[in-house]
């Protein structure tokens, strides 16, 4: 029997128990949620702290996407050639020591500078996470075992923006950066106490100069099923990223709500994300990854229509909306993206079992690029004369979003989706 023969002789899991997989796929993929949606109704204060207009408050989380994208680069190869577990170890500690040092920043360059490090670690756990599910199992498998984490990291971020609204109340932005180093820390035990290696011996890859790399990474943008899935996360995930960057400002400052009502807010879209993973689970197996992919493709393009319909009644007739005005959009697009995401980290690692690492790393450069010049066109979009101060770039900027996520699920996906039987 062969080394390729053997791993695929395997059964799902390699014998690591269930509940832990679940568990560290919840925690490992729930980080990026928490690091990026805890802090969101602490933002304004960070904004008056430190004496910085709401645009360039904003930068703290492209900055973070940004340097995200990039690390995933540089830990994909690394962790394809030493296996999960040490660049997990490495990522985490690293992430501890960053959130250490934005707690305790006394400017506004020293919290950037530790956003790009935050940003950086980060990359390496989540891009380990994704990846180790394909270590794991095969597509459809891995589709559900994915789902189960995506649950876990619903009810992450479920509780996430409540408990930053609480501590954004009491104990200020810095409070909220405080928890993201508890947060990392007892992921980080957890980890190294109950997390064996995933990568099999016989699918590590040698190391390769950084040309040879790049070849990889073409050969695998190239294959249309990558595209198609790579896609499908990014345009999703563009469309939660403009909510993510300027909601807190519609909300508290537009809108007049507290921080700890904002945190409600937020925590109801991550209810709506949760009830997404659980109908993925449900729909996966009789509809398969393209038929479920298929039928969620319609929740984000209503829910952004609906903003869309909120922002034309607005300009139409000088409503005064109210904030509940704005929730049935955002539950929508939360929901089909609890669906699309899950579905799409699977799929971009799927076709490729000997380099699941090099196309997480590739699809999560994607999604940060993209969430990046998201975050850019909001930063300019919300300081434009007659636009600032309104929830238009919030509702335009998502009805966007979900036009894109239909177009990739209902034909890019149809078409060119379907994963070949011999990954």
């Amino acid at each position: 029997m062969s080394a390729s023969d053997a791993g695929a002789a395997r059964p799902p899991g390699h014998g690591i128990p269930t509940w832990v997989v679940v568990v560290a796929l919840s925690m490992l993929l729930g980080l990026q949620p928490i690091t990026t949606d805890l802090y969101l109704p602490a933002l304004p204060q960070l904004q008056v702290a430190l004496g910085l207009t709401p645009s360039l408050a904003q930068w703290t989380l492209s900055v973070l996407m940004l340097s995200f994208g990039f690390g995933q680069l540089v830990w994909g190869p690394i962790a394809d050639r030493i296996g999960r577990r040490p660049v997990l170890r490495w990522g985490l500690g690293l992430y501890v020591l960053a959130s250490i040092a934005a707690t305790l920043a006394q400017d506004f360059s020293i919290v950037i500078a530790a956003r790009i490090a935050q940003g950086a670690s980060l990359s390496g756990v989540v891009m380990c996470g994704r990846a180790m599910v394909r270590d794991l199992y095969e597509p459809e498998d891995g589709a559900r075992m994915m789902a189960h984490g995506m649950g876990g990291l619903g009810v992450i971020a479920l509780v996430g923006p409540v408990l930053g609204g609480l501590a954004a109340t009491h104990g200020g932005w810095r409070a909220t950066m405080s928890i993201l180093a508890i947060s990392g820390a007892i992921i980080l035990a957890f980890i190294w106490w109950r997390l064996p290696e995933t990568l099999a011996p016989e699918r590590r890859q040698a190391a390769l100069p950084w040309r040879t790399l790049v070849r990889n990474w073409i050969g695998i943008g190239r294959q249309p099923v990558f595209r198609s899935y790579a896609l499908l996360s990014a345009s999703t995930y563009g469309g939660l990223f403009v909510f993510l960057s300027i909601s807190s400002f519609v909300f508290i400052n537009v809108l007049g709500i507290s921080r700890t009502a904002y945190g409600l807010v937020m925590a109801s879209t991550s209810l709506s994300y949760l009830l997404g993973t659980l109908h993925c689970r449900r729909t996966l197996s009789r509809q398969g990854l393209r038929g479920t992919v298929r039928r969620a493709g319609w929740f984000p393009l209503v829910g952004g229509v609906w903003g869309l319909c909120i922002s034309l009644a607005q300009l139409s007739t000088g409503w005064d909306v109210p904030s509940w005005a704005l929730l049935p959009g955002l539950w929508l697009y939360a929901f089909g993206h609890g669906i699309h995401q899950p579905c799409g980290q699977t799929g971009v690692v799927a076709a490729f079992p000997h380099q699941a690492g090099a196309a997480s790393a590739l699809s999560g450069f994607v999604l940060s690029v993209i969430a990046f010049g998201v975050g850019a066109v909001m930063s300019g979009w919300t300081a434009l004369p007659g636009w600032a101060g309104t929830i238009h770039p919030l509702t335009l900027g998502m009805a966007l979003g979900g036009a894109c996520t239909a177009r990739v699920a209902l034909h890019r996906v149809q078409r060119h989706g379907l994963i070949p039987q011999a990954a």
